[in-house]
């Protein structure tokens, strides 16, 4: 008996342990000179994205050359392609299924990016693929994240994202 607990613990254990997803953090999805970039930056506003009647005049993909290049930056972190991670942001609703649940949407590292100005940088965005779905009711609600992320440059109307993600389960975020 003390054997088979021995065998348990010297190789089950660690499998499992190891398959645990890594909790990363937005600045991790940074390359040293991006991140280097991004402290040296000045100042920068974020408009409110509204024209004069209410409407949204602004999305991911609105470009402002006054901005430094590292604000477009689609260079990666390589270590980190093909990785379990578990990360936590906010929605930008892209594809719905027949009862309005998300299958796919943008991750973003902080609320109403899609109408504030200037938008994140393609490396700080992450394009989520959710099979089974959620409810978004407020994009202004954090969610976590988890799944496989991948490199993958994807283009489309609204932004440019360097990640993808292969969720495996979506959550609001509770802090944890």
């Amino acid at each position: 008996m003390l054997r088979a607990l021995l065998l348990l613990f010297t190789f089950v254990l660690p499998l499992t342990l190891s398959a645990a997803p890594a909790t990363i953090d937005w600045l991790d999805l940074l390359p040293a000179e991006d991140y280097q970039a991004m402290l040296d930056m000045p100042e920068i506003g974020h408009g409110s994205g509204l024209d004069s009647e209410g409407d949204f005049t602004q999305s991911l993909r609105q470009r402002d050359d006054s901005l430094p290049e590292v604000m477009y930056s689609t260079r990666v972190v390589s270590d980190y392609d093909g990785r379990s991670v578990r990360i936590g942001g906010y929605p930008v609703p892209l594809e719905t299924d027949a009862e309005g649940r998300y299958l796919s949407f943008f991750l973003v590292p902080y609320a109403g990016a899609c109408i504030h100005v200037p938008p994140p940088p393609p490396n700080q965005i992450i394009l989520v693929d959710y099979p089974d779905g959620i409810a978004i009711d407020d994009i202004y609600q954090p969610f976590w994240v988890q799944g496989t992320l991948h490199i993958s440059q994807t283009s489309n109307q609204l932004a440019d994202a360097s990640y993808a993600l292969s969720a495996e389960r979506v959550w609001l975020y509770d802090g944890e």
